[in-house]
């Protein structure tokens, strides 16, 4: 070898040296905090109102929201009302976040809102001691969340029955969580294009949830809207404190139901707004460090081991999971 070769390999056999060395000395910065890319999101189940669905079980959930869930990246559990007190609270401290669906029940004797409260509280005490843990509620389970932070309801006619409706964001929607990912365009259309779809009766005025004093101080209103009898109603929450959100119109809808008689949004826009909520929720659900004792357990849980219903027939859902 050349004298000239040789002092090549030497300078290169010490770079490379030093580059093992410094890669030792240096580890590559590693992030803080804990992220769980597991997460199972529970969805407390729903009475059956419907004399046309009460000959398949007590509680349902529409598979319209699992599919929602499930295209968040998360797996789901369904919550049934037939557990204890202890029970809930083991499940609680399993699952990465809540789903309140919509539907019809009383939302303060009924057993749906009975352990509503239960896992509510849980949340309130798991958060007030750094364990993250969101809530969702849709429709009805929005209305659920204002009863629950209010202590009564405040509900009273808003009908937006059937109809998909553009939101009136407030000046607080562009400076929040939920919001926070959504592109530009995406935001200039939500007040322009009718991008929500809405079925209900009853809702919270925005003068009586401006007026009530835990509502003001525990949610952030971040769009509202008119109801056919010209009331404006608060159409989207968010905790200010607490990672409780709470739509007034269903996102699930937009993928992932079908029927022609109803006023569901399918717009690319509104396929958008829905894939991003359902992100949103699911990552925060991956705070949530919560877990099964081991896979077993976790298996016996999922949604996987129920078979849906096609109820396509005889209701506005395409599939429904009874219990």
């Amino acid at each position: 070898m050349s004298k000239v070769g040789f002092c090549s390999f030497v300078c290169l056999l010490f770079v490379c040296c030093c580059c093992f060395c410094c890669s030792k000395a240096m580890p590559t910065k590693v992030n803080q905090e804990a992220v769980n890319e597991r997460p199972v999101i529970g969805i407390l189940t729903q009475l059956v109102s419907d004399e046309v669905m009460k000959p398949y079980g007590r509680t349902y959930i529409p598979a319209s929201y699992v599919k929602y869930i499930e295209s968040g990246g998360s797996r789901v559990m369904p919550i049934k009302l037939t557990h204890t007190t202890a029970e809930y609270e083991d499940i609680f401290r399993k699952i990465n976040g809540l789903i309140f669906i919509g539907g019809a029940a009383n939302l303060e004797t009924s057993d749906y809102a009975r352990v509503a409260k239960v896992f509510y509280r849980l949340a309130l005490t798991a958060n007030d001691a750094g364990d993250f843990f969101p809530i969702w509620g849709t429709c009805m389970g929005m209305q659920l969340l204002t009863v629950l932070v209010a202590g009564e309801s405040l509900l009273t006619n808003t009908t937006a029955e059937n109809i998909a409706l553009p939101l009136n964001l407030t000046e607080e929607a562009h400076s929040s969580r939920m919001f926070e990912g959504f592109p530009s365009d995406l935001m200039k259309a939500l007040p322009q294009e009718p991008l929500t779809g809405n079925f209900h009766h009853y809702g919270v005025k925005l003068q009586t949830f401006e007026e009530n004093a835990k509502l003001q101080s525990f949610f952030s209103i971040l769009s509202t809207n008119i109801a056919e009898n010209e009331a404006c109603f608060v159409s989207t929450i968010e905790g200010k404190r607490y990672p409780f959100y709470g739509v007034q119109w269903h996102p699930e809808v937009n993928r992932f139901q079908w029927s022609s008689s109803l006023n569901f949004p399918h717009s690319f826009n509104a396929v958008r707004l829905s894939s991003l909520l359902a992100e949103f929720f699911v990552n925060e659900g991956r705070r949530s460090l919560h877990q099964f004792d081991n896979p077993e357990e976790k298996a016996s849980s999922l949604i996987y081991n129920y078979l849906p219903v096609f109820a396509g027939n005889f209701t506005g859902y395409e599939q429904i999971y009874f219990f």
